[in-house]
């Protein structure tokens, strides 16, 4: 039997868990961060909260024979994925990376691409005073000293401080194109703020800005450690996990 440990949190997470949790050979079990308040939950055993950085992970991973690690979150959860990639390689166990495809602008977009939300937050005084800000509830402190008008869109309310004026929206994807060029133009947006997360749950407001003629500002993620196995295919991650298996 091979116990494998997925952290998860995302769709791609849970498909996989919910693939291999039916195979007699692999037992998952999915670790989710604990920073929604609801989250969805896969299948199988699960646990929640973190493990104590790379040190907890290494030990949880030793104390629960922990054979194979599969790390399936958020493109932006740069910390665990480092986390993951000390850990494993402390113990000699085999890691792979799941990661969906980032988005990629087509013509008619108008992007301006930053490395991270404090250039982002610069940005924003050239592009618009009327701001969609979709980065989810962490970092929304980062636009507090801007002068502009926020739309926040989040699952949970955010950390920290908001804006001077901002309207907060809580609500989950999947959303539609249609709603959401009737948000933004119900809110006179100028610009739109987000992270390249990848992903069709939330792609619709990429489409809308571009029907809309709006600029958009892509925070764009970070990178996977050197040396690492990277895939954005959910089948491809199960087959390198039986891959292991069969080693």
């Amino acid at each position: 039997m091979t116990r494998l440990l997925v952290l998860g949190g995302t769709a791609e997470g849970r498909a996989l868990a919910a693939g291999l949790s039916t195979e007699p050979d692999v037992e998952v079990v999915s670790s989710l961060a604990g920073r929604v308040r609801e989250p969805r939950l896969p299948g199988g055993e699960v646990r929640i909260g973190g493990f104590g950085g790379a040190d907890g992970l290494r030990d949880w991973l030793r104390d629960n024979r922990i054979d194979v690690v599969v790390d399936a979150t958020h493109p932006f959860a740069a910390r665990i994925t480092g986390n993951a990639v000390a850990a494993t390689r402390a113990l000699g166990v085999p890691l792979a990376v799941l990661r969906r495809a980032a988005w990629t602008p087509i013509p008619g977009d108008r992007w301006t691409e930053v490395d991270s939300l404090d250039d982002a937050a610069a940005a924003l005084p050239e592009l618009g005073s009327r701001v969609f800000l979709t980065i989810g509830r962490q970092g929304v402190d980062r636009f507090a000293g801007v002068d502009a008008w926020f739309l926040v869109r989040a699952i949970d309310p955010p950390d920290g401080a908001m804006p001077a004026r901002a309207t907060l929206l809580l609500d989950r994807g999947p959303f539609d194109v249609g709603a959401e060029m009737s948000l933004m133009r119900e809110h006179s947006v100028e610009v739109l703020v987000t992270k390249n997360s990848g992903g069709p749950l939330t792609e619709a407001k990429l489409t809308a800005a571009r029907e809309l003629g709006l600029p958009v500002l892509m925070v764009q993620r970070p990178p996977v450690p050197v040396g690492v196995t990277v895939t954005a295919d959910v089948a491809a991650a199960a087959d390198w996990v039986r891959g292991q298996t069969r080693q």
